[in-house]
């Protein structure tokens, strides 16, 4: 499902708000969660998830074409973790 799927999804089940409401929602929230991990706090919807951000240090990896070694610089990366209610309804029979 793309962005623009859960806008359309979300607007026809709230026929009373205008799509390009529905469009701020979710572009709001999608904002104010990249700004909490970007100031490193984490975001806990619960029954869904939590986003987080780990921390991955500087390595030294290899070129897997050429064989060469290749420093890796240190980055941050988003995480997600599932809650426990999305993970009992996908494992439903």
């Amino acid at each position: 499902m793309t962005k623009s799927d859960l806008i359309l999804r979300l607007a026809e089940r709230n026929p009373h708000l205008f799509q390009r409401d529905v469009e701020r929602i979710v572009a709001t929230i999608l904002d104010e969660i990249t700004a909490a991990l970007s100031r490193g706090d984490r975001v806990e919807l619960r029954g869904f998830g939590a986003f987080s951000v780990k921390h991955r240090g500087a390595r030294v990896g290899r070129n897997p074409r050429t064989g060469e070694s290749v420093s890796v610089a240190e980055k941050v990366v988003p995480y997600f973790k599932t809650g426990k209610e999305l993970r009992e309804r996908l494992n439903a029979d």
